[in-house]
């Protein structure tokens, strides 16, 4: 069978609208309204504004409830207003009393929320959540006006503790979203833009002639090239040296026009005057390298809008080479912390007192199991966590103990080991999931808020997916009791002795 309205049977004055009736309960919104701690994230992102000077800002509810919406639902700036305009749900959920069709905000007042938020704002988040995790998982009522760390401070002091919970730490690289950035790729870019400052240039001065640029002879070379399948490596470098000399030549001529408005307003934006730095720092490293026939150089640049994007080797299979951020994070009964955020490659395996310190802050105690690769698991590191008793499942040092495991040792052992996987996933659910592996963010402080809001929104799924579960045990033992209940009273077999009189 086949059903199907046509198209001159639906009209939007037609339409009926449910707005008369109440908004469901059951919907993930709605459910994730109630769980969300708003007083105390709002306390968080209220510090970052000035409470006596300027206009009023946006409604701090709305704020975070935008964010939320944006990276849960993998949306663009514009796309995550527009959806909240449309949806009556999503307005609750963010904070509104009644259904305006009206945009809440201008899409470009996200970039000014990424700046205001940075890893320590999140972070501070990430604790409010970790805190209400805590209590859902427990069944216990919110208190709002508590920080975990007041918590702790006041059941004791952190060294009578004994220490309790598994903490997994693991490295990856947060991917830029990034053309694949190849030298011959890069100086073409650099030529281009330096071609578009030369015409700028010359449109606010008095010139008698526009200088010469080769500009069609440069892209028709580059194209050639970048058209064919097999590329030689010495016809690379050939392209290469051309690319640079009319680079030089542009740079060249670029400065000898800004010589010109001396004593005079300087003709070009910030934003020319930023990228006009880069194309020179650009060339610079470029020609080093083709000078001396190599591919590295130190801080190279491998992208002229996002200079500060890095080559970082990882060696793995997909991929030696990834180009953005290197983080580091830590991973405790699904909740993710940021404890080491950087653009140039570091050693993940230095931030482990520092892992176990950001623990005890937000626990009151020690871990009584640490789980990481063998890069953490140096003899410094093991030295400090002999020292704070943690216990590790890694490769001991020195030569295999003589005595060897028992079955039930070895399957704790696999056990243990296998938890490690946790941090892993979660890795892939951040890439795969969240796009955690497409940064599209443009400067460096809003890609650190956005990978920061990823981890987030993370945790923020795990407390409502526990929430969702401690529900589905409180109906099945209700459930349960209400059927041992029926049981006793009505179904509950006849005594045969009562019956035929005896005692």
């Amino acid at each position: 069978m086949i059903r199907y309205t046509p198209s001159n049977q639906l009209t939007l004055e037609l339409f009926k609208q449910p707005f008369e009736h109440t908004l469901d309960m059951n919907n993930r919104w709605v459910k994730l309204a109630a769980l969300v701690p708003w007083d105390a994230l709002a306390n968080i992102y209220a510090k970052s504004l000035n409470p006596t000077f300027g206009r009023f800002s946006v409604d701090i509810r709305m704020v975070i409830g935008a964010l939320i919406v944006k990276h849960k639902m993998n949306l663009s700036d514009r796309d995550t207003v527009a959806i909240i305009s449309e949806n009556v749900y999503m307005q609750y959920f963010c904070g509104l009393k009644s259904f305006q069709s009206k945009a809440p905000f201008d899409a470009s007042l996200f970039v000014d929320i990424r700046k205001r938020l940075g890893n320590e704002k999140f972070d501070a988040f990430n604790a409010e959540i970790i805190r209400r995790y805590q209590e859902v998982e427990k069944g216990k009522s919110p208190k709002h006006d508590q920080s975990p760390n007041e918590n702790n401070s006041q059941s004791g002091t952190n060294s009578t503790k004994p220490n309790h919970g598994t903490l997994k730490v693991d490295a990856s690289v947060a991917d830029q979203y990034i053309t694949h950035p190849t030298d011959l790729k890069l100086l073409n870019t650099c030529r281009q833009e330096s071609e578009r400052i030369i015409d700028a240039l010359y449109l606010q001065g008095d010139f008698t002639k526009k200088p010469r640029t080769y500009r069609r002879v440069a892209r028709k070379e580059y194209l050639e090239l970048s058209k064919k399948r097999n590329i030689d490596t010495k016809q690379i470098r050939k392209a290469i040296g051309k690319q640079l000399r009319y680079l030089d030549r542009n740079i060249g001529t670029i400065n000898t026009m800004l010589n010109v408005f001396e004593g005079k307003r300087f003709p070009l934006p910030k934003s020319d005057q930023h990228l006009f730095w880069v194309i020179q720092h650009i060339f610079s490293q470029q020609h080093e390298m083709y000078a001396q026939k190599k591919h590295t150089c130190e801080d190279r640049i491998v992208n002229l809008y996002q200079p500060y994007v890095r080559p970082i080797v990882r060696g793995k299979d997909k991929a030696k080479v990834e180009f953005g951020a290197k983080i580091n994070i830590s991973e405790v009964d699904g909740m993710v912390r940021l404890d080491h955020f950087s653009w140039d490659n570091f050693n993940e395996g230095g931030d482990v007192a520092l892992q176990l310190e950001r623990y005890r802050e937000l626990y009151g105690y020690y871990p009584e199991l640490f789980l990481a690769d063998r890069i953490f698991l140096t003899r410094e590191n093991r030295r400090i966590l002999k020292e704070k008793q943690i216990r590790i499942v890694g490769k001991p040092l020195g030569r295999p103990p003589k005595e060897e495991l028992n079955a039930y040792q070895k399957r704790k052992l696999k056990k243990e080991r296998n938890q490690r996987n946790h941090v892993e996933a979660k890795f892939g659910q951040a890439k795969n999931g969240y796009r955690l592996n497409q940064i599209r963010a443009k400067r460096s402080d809003t890609s650190k808020s956005w990978i920061s809001a990823i981890l987030f929104i993370m945790n923020l799924e795990k407390l409502f997916k526990t929430a969702e579960k401690q529900m589905a045990f409180v109906f099945y033992f209700i459930f349960k009791g209400i059927r041992k209940l029926y049981n006793r009273i009505f179904c509950q077999k006849p005594d045969v002795n009562l019956i035929l009189g005896y005692n």
